[in-house]
């Protein structure tokens, strides 16, 4: 059974950093881009980014480029994502995803077919 299980979220001052970590288990991910979402309270989830199976190629939101870094490690099956300058609109429940159709870093949410329950950040100005 594939599981995805987020962990490294909390409460941050803005301008402060986080990093989320995504074990998954119940298979081989490394074939298989990986992805981070968030949602905020009353907002339809968004994506963050995304990175190739290979991790050489990554995706990222308009909102997060140069603050947020996404990356893998295949051999613990595990994707990061490292998130600097964090401001109070980041505060959100972040959901990492993958699915075995796909190597390249998709940004829609609904190729995923593999969720975790999700971390909460908050960001406090």
């Amino acid at each position: 059974q594939v599981q995805l299980v987020e962990s490294g979220g909390g409460v941050v001052q803005a301008g402060g950093s986080l990093r989320l970590s995504c074990a998954a288990s119940g298979g081989t991910f490394s074939n298989y881009a990986m992805a981070w979402f968030r949602q905020a309270p009353g907002k339809e989830r968004e994506f963050v980014a995304a990175v190739k199976w290979s991790g050489e190629t990554t995706v990222y939101s308009d909102s997060v480029k140069g603050r947020f870094t996404i990356s893998r490690d295949n051999a613990k099956n595990t994707v990061y994502l490292q998130m600097n300058s964090l401001k109070p609109e980041d505060t959100a429940v972040y959901y990492c995803a993958t699915d075995r159709r796909f190597r390249a870093p998709i940004s829609a949410s609904y190729v995923y077919g593999y969720w975790g329950q999700g971390t909460q950040v908050t960001v406090s100005s």
